[in-house]
């Protein structure tokens, strides 16, 4: 086994990465032949030669070479640093799992985001055992999974890719002998060739359901054992016996019940995603159960057990009678005929005899906690952690179905669909022309009343009876899964009370929402998603608790509120500056307004994969939470690409995990969070974010043909017809930027290498902030860097953004614009803002390059762009053919499209937080 020092790092990293890259180089010279690897090498030397020299005639020599080479030969290019990126990608996270396990063994302090470290400061902080018990008692974490259009990499590949990481891992360290070391060569080189001739593309786009097995996956690979091992962690920590820690993580989806702007999330497909969901978890229930019933043989001659273990064991003493005397094999069986007849009632099927089937997940679970009892107080409490004690928190922490499913619409559908109900009904003919107070008085008299607004006997509308039949679905989710499987309706586009109060009815018609008894069976969360809906975000929450019927409803939910705060179309709408100014002035006011009526707020953050949607290391995004923000609660997503980069490995989805749990408590520990020092703080970053959204919109929104040159500079329209997720591109059919979903907004401009969401806009903004404050200007921006989390977390996103982002590169983009006036026009606008952001930014930040304060994200795009951009400068030429109106006698246009879609499927995995 290699044993790694610190200052050994790198080398093992760079030896990974030349491993890596010479088995694919073998593969490519032995499948396509050595003139094709000569080529891809001579293609990567010219690149090379332009990015660190700006060399013009390493550039006219790479598009020359590329011109005259047919499409065929150019996908075999696209593909194999397409390939490059992937397995340097697998390098990268392997040596990211070295350093934290060198780390670990060396006995040093606890890393930051750890789970020790989250402890350890809590403990720095004041809180004693009492107050971590108290906040692990009440504590609501989850990263919740969407399936979004960013997703590029298919799940066989990811199989593939799997096998490899898990060949390196067993390189480092159970490679003992050269015979060892020379299989799982052999082995890797096995899986690099099945990679090289493995469909890159998927032939035909996803489905929400084929969306909703990639996510499965994902437990399979990760969640199932690195949950459990995380809680086991906790209770350690704690001194806290199995199962004595309540549940306080969970993984939560948005994948078959997301609706808004997927025409092909409906009723059918969400009973079919939550019963996948559920055969998965019975499916791991199961087999965990068969394996402890082989593990527990623990004889009655040689231990006690309790009365209840005796009565669980005695339901199957007379079918088993060679086991008669091994009371826990017993009991187990028990429980194994339950679970089959559970799963009997729920899917069909043979049950095993006459066993009774679980009413809840919390029965099941009861009944491990009756063997977790008996082996505690008959001195085997050892026997209650691994696999049972797992087992248990699984159970706690999935139920029946995985993961609950949030519902999410469009809060202009529920208008409608309310709108059409309310005058099928003759309750109120003119409802969307009634103003806010109107639509809120006809509402809550519905709210009131248990008299039915649907009838069964009226055919409604297509939309409206499609809402109808989800809620529907919903209803019967909570009666065949238990009410977790489904807990939590998002309205997004929300912009006022009555939003609320529309999706409140629609529950009430499903019988989620009982108004004789002022229960409410599902959280209603609306979604703040523009600039303009982040700023009346506290007046509207403050309006919605004035209302009593509103408060009762809470009040049956516990008390907590949720509020999910939107990243990607704030950030679309107003740039990124003032998507995250405006942001944290919505938390503080939102705090504000809770803490006033004694609402215990819950924030649910919609990040994505980018710094231009939210993206970013999640410690520091969750310790730069305005105080009170937090407070033990945090919801986030995770979109695209990015699932399969944190938790596709099992060692780095168990780091990921422990940093959302770690942050969460030492975001709550902490007591002034993200609160800024000086009072003068916020108002300098409303001056900057002031100017910023003018260049932004400026920019965007202003510029006479902005629109074309967005759509013929970038992939957008090829991205538009690509196989990527079951989304479409936008929310309406057109080109208009307004209704283009955030999503592939940013996911083209990372291809193009501009990056322009993640900082178009700060370089003009600081510039008019010092021309109106002075010299004194830049100081202050210094001093907010060095002192206010929120600021200083907002520059060192932009820093990796910037570091990403290559001008030279997007000029070459730039070029695909017809109009050249347009282009001049345009082109020089961003070019010049660019580096004016850089400047800027090094003069507050105090770095002499971009990425000196980060060498680990520094080393990661150094080591990438030697395959990154040849595919960029090969997508360039692809896009050339494949939009023009000729030229392609020769060539089948199929196969330049598909050499287009290579190349976005190949950038976005090397860039790997592109969406």
């Amino acid at each position: 086994m290699q044993k790694f020092r610190p200052d050994t790092m790198d080398e093992a990293l760079r030896e990974d990465i030349r491993l890596l890259g010479r088995i694919l180089g073998d593969t490519i010279r032995e499948v396509d032949g050595a003139e094709t690897y000569d080529l891809i090498e001579s293609i990567r030397q010219l690149a090379l030669r332009f990015h660190r020299d700006g060399d013009q005639a390493a550039e006219a020599e790479l598009e020359a070479l590329l011109k005259e080479r047919p499409g065929g030969q150019i996908n075999s290019i696209t593909r194999a640093f397409g390939y490059f990126s992937i397995l340097a990608n697998i390098a990268e996270d392997h040596h990211h799992t070295r350093r934290w396990r060198t780390h670990l063994v060396a006995g040093s302090p606890p890393r930051e985001g750890s789970l020790a470290a989250g402890f350890a400061r809590a403990r720095e902080l004041g809180f004693d055992t009492g107050a971590l018990r108290q906040f692990f008692s009440t504590a609501s974490i989850s990263p919740v999974l969407t399936a979004h259009p960013t997703e590029v990499q298919r799940r066989s590949i990811l199989d593939t890719l799997d096998a490899i990481a898990a060949l390196l891992v067993r390189r480092d360290r159970q490679a003992g002998t050269m015979e060892e070391r020379a299989e799982i060569d052999i082995a890797m080189r096995r899986l690099v060739l099945t990679l090289w001739q493995t469909r890159m593309l998927r032939p035909t786009k996803l489905s929400v359901l084929d969306e909703v097995e990639n996510a499965l996956a994902f437990f399979d690979a990760t969640f199932f054992a690195e949950v459990p091992k995380l809680y086991a962690a906790v209770e350690r920590e704690l001194g806290a016996s199995v199962g004595e820690v309540p549940v306080f993580l969970e993984i939560g989806s948005w994948i078959g019940g997301d609706r808004d702007g997927n025409p092909f999330a409906d009723a059918e497909v969400l009973r079919g995603a939550l019963a996948r969901q559920a055969e998965r978890a019975f499916g791991f229930y199961g087999g965990e159960v068969r394996q402890l019933r082989r593990e527990l043989t623990l004889a009655s001659l040689h231990v006690r057990t309790t009365p209840a273990l005796q009565a669980l064991a005695a339901q199957s003493a007379g079918h088993i009678e060679h086991q008669a005397d091994e009371p826990y094999r017993l009991a187990l069986a028990t429980i194994q005929a339950r679970l089959a007849a559970t799963h009997a009632i729920l899917f069909g099927g043979v049950s095993e005899g006459e066993a009774l089937p679980y009413e809840t997940p919390e029965a099941f679970v009861a009944e491990l906690g009756v063997i977790v009892e008996s082996l505690r107080e008959n001195g085997s409490a050892l026997l209650t952690h691994g696999r049972l004690g797992h087992l248990v928190q699984a159970a706690r922490a999935f139920g029946w179905t995985l993961a609950p499913i949030d519902l999410r619409q469009n809060s202009d559908v529920h208008e409608r669909t309310i709108a059409e109900l309310l005058e099928r009904a003759g309750t109120c003919a003119g409802y969307l022309a009634l103003d806010e107070a109107g639509r809120v008085a006809v509402l809550l008299a519905e709210l009131a009343t248990s008299r039915p607004l649907v009838s069964r006997h009226i055919r409604y509308g297509a939309e409206t009876t499609k809402e109808l039949a989800i809620f529907d679905a919903a209803a019967m989710a909570h009666a065949r899964y238990g009410a977790r499987a489904l807990r939590t309706a998002i309205i997004s586009k929300a912009a006022s009370v009555s939003d609320l109060l529309e999706l409140a009815v629609l529950l009430k018609e499903a019988g989620l929402l009982h108004p004789d008894t002022g229960r409410l069976d599902v959280n209603l969360v609306p979604l703040f998603e523009t600039i303009e809906d982040l700023r009346a975000a506290p007046e509207i929450m403050d309006r919605l608790f004035a209302l009593p019927g509103y408060r009762a409803l809470l009040a049956s939910r516990g008390g907590t509120q949720e509020v999910m705060l939107g990243y990607s179309d704030s950030n679309k709408d107003g740039g990124f500056l003032t998507s995250g100014w405006e942001l944290y002035r919505a938390e503080v006011g939102l705090v504000e307004v809770f803490a006033r009526h004694g609402v215990r707020l819950r924030l649910f953050h919609g990040r994505g994969g980018s710094v231009g949607r939210g993206g970013g290391p999640s410690f520091q995004a969750i310790l730069a939470q305005p105080k009170g923000a937090v407070d033990g609660q945090i919801r986030l997503t995770e979109q695209g690409e990015v699932i399969a980069a944190k938790y596709g490995n099992p060692e780095v989805g168990k780091r990921n995990l422990e940093v959302l749990v770690s942050a969460t408590l030492a975001a709550t520990a902490e007591p002034a969070a993200a609160e800024p020092l000086e009072p003068g703080f916020p108002v300098v970053l409303g001056e900057l974010s002031d100017a910023a959204y003018a260049a932004y919109r400026g920019l965007v929104y202003e510029t006479p043909g902005f629109e074309d040159y967005f759509w013929q500079s970038t992939v957008i329209t090829e991205i538009s017809s690509l196989n990527l997720g079951s989304r479409p591109a936008s929310r309406a059919k057109g080109r208009s930027i307004e209704d283009l979903r955030a999503i592939p907004w940013v996911f083209s401009w990372a291809q193009c290498r501009v990056m322009l969401p993640g900082w178009y806009g700060f370089g003009t903004a600081v510039e008019a902030v010092v021309a109106k404050r002075g010299y004194r200007g830049m100081r202050l921006l210094q001093s907010m860097f060095q002192e206010w989390p929120v600021f200083s977390t907002l520059l060192l996103n932009m820093d990796m953004v910037l570091a990403k982002a290559d001008m030279r590169i997007a000029a070459r983009y730039a070029g695909l614009v017809e109009d050249a006036a347009l282009r001049e026009s345009i082109f020089p606008r961003i070019e010049a803002e660019y580096r004016r952001t850089c400047a800027q930014l090094l003069a507050i930040t105090g770095q002499r390059a971009l990425l000196d304060r980060n060498p680990v994200m520094r080393r990661s795009i150094i080591n990438r762009f030697p395959y990154l951009d040849p595919l960029n400068h090969v997508q360039v030429e692809m896009l050339r053919r494949f939009r023009a109106s000729d030229g392609l006698a020769d060539e089948p246009r199929e196969r330049v499209r598909r050499g287009v879609h290579i190349s976005i499927n190949g950038i976005a995995a090397a860039l790997r937080n592109s969406g």
